[in-house]
């Protein structure tokens, strides 16, 4: 069962928010770090939150809202965001409390993250009023259109300009209604790496971890190629409800065979004995410099795993 370590709750409530408001503070007023900071913003919470409980672990989150609300002048929509990774990390706490299968606590945790995102802006559009899709598509449409006088600025030939200007509303038109697609998309991701960090860190402070077993062992349910399928034949039909619903599904199974491809590579990795920093700087300068075509293989790698079983897991089962 989870045991959790109740001395010096003061410093480490102190500590604790400390820790989280440096991060959030980043996160909000230094974009350039912010993706990285953001990332990691989850996990003071989460560790706060198994080391002192439920009742002194949620005093972290809360004081950290209250605090940065304040200092950028308010409740703002863009906030959500933030709450949510605050929700993340101690929704994430209490899901690894209750020792779920891995797939249970990564599924449960996003969907708490998700319905506090949604009472969150239910809140606040009762509050502010104003239409939200209306407010998105407004600031979707105003980027599409910086991004076009970017492109004249730098000389791009003025056909190719004209190509963009031409698909300018349908790719607003998608764009926009595939943001639940990808805010579901960025919370897996999030809560994945996460877990990751989380168990190091819990383990070597002696808090309770559940026994996942080897992590790059992992593969997605073999039925889950059929949703592919059908998601990939709902873009072939005329009527656009059909396409957005076949994409935003795409687009959440992709970052699942994500975790696929990424658990077939650390399992060769792990075989060749490489150390963990080599690897962690492997993914960074990855991700940092080809990004699009090493998600692509990655992606490539976790789906086609169903039918060529990469990792022989299939035989070992046999045997």
């Amino acid at each position: 069962m989870p045991q959790v370590v109740h001395g010096g709750i003061s410093k480490d409530l102190i500590l604790g928010i400390s820790i989280t408001c440096i991060l959030f503070a980043v996160s909000v007023f230094l974009p350039l770090v912010s993706i990285f900071s953001s990332l990691l913003l989850p996990l003071p919470v989460l560790f706060y939150r198994s080391k002192l409980g439920r009742g002194y672990g949620i005093i972290i989150p809360l004081i950290t809202v209250l605090g940065i609300s304040s200092i950028i002048g308010g409740i703002q929509v863009g906030l959500a965001y933030f709450i949510g990774l605050l929700v993340l990390g101690f929704a994430l706490s209490e899901y690894l409390e209750k020792d779920l299968s891995v797939e249970k606590t990564v599924l449960y945790t996003v969907g708490t993250v998700i319905l506090t995102g949604i009472v969150f802006l239910i809140f606040y559009n009762n509050i502010y009023g104003g239409d939200i899709i209306a407010n998105v598509t407004k600031s979707v449409t105003k980027s599409y259109e910086l991004t076009l006088d970017l492109y004249e600025s730098i000389g791009i030939a003025d056909d190719k300009i004209q190509t963009f200007s031409n698909y300018q509303e349908s790719f607003i038109y998608y764009t926009v209604r595939i943001i639940p697609a990808l805010i579901v998309s960025l919370t897996l991701f999030i809560t994945w790496i996460s877990l990751l960090f989380a168990r190091p860190i819990l383990r070597n402070k002696k808090l309770f971890f559940p026994e996942f077993g080897a992590l790059n062992l992992w593969k997605a349910p073999e039925s889950l190629v059929w949703a592919v399928i059908i998601c990939g034949l709902m873009l072939l039909l005329p009527d656009k409800i059909f396409k957005v619903t076949g994409l935003n599904g795409l687009i959440v199974l992709f970052i699942i065979y994500f975790f696929q491809g990424v658990s077939i590579i650390s399992f060769y990795l792990d075989k060749k004995h490489y150390p963990a920093f080599h690897r962690l700087l492997l993914y960074v300068l990855c991700l940092a410099f080809i990004p699009q075509l090493v998600a692509v293989i990655i992606i490539s790698l976790g789906f086609f795993d169903t039918w060529l079983d990469f990792r022989k897991l299939n035989v070992k089962e046999t045997e």
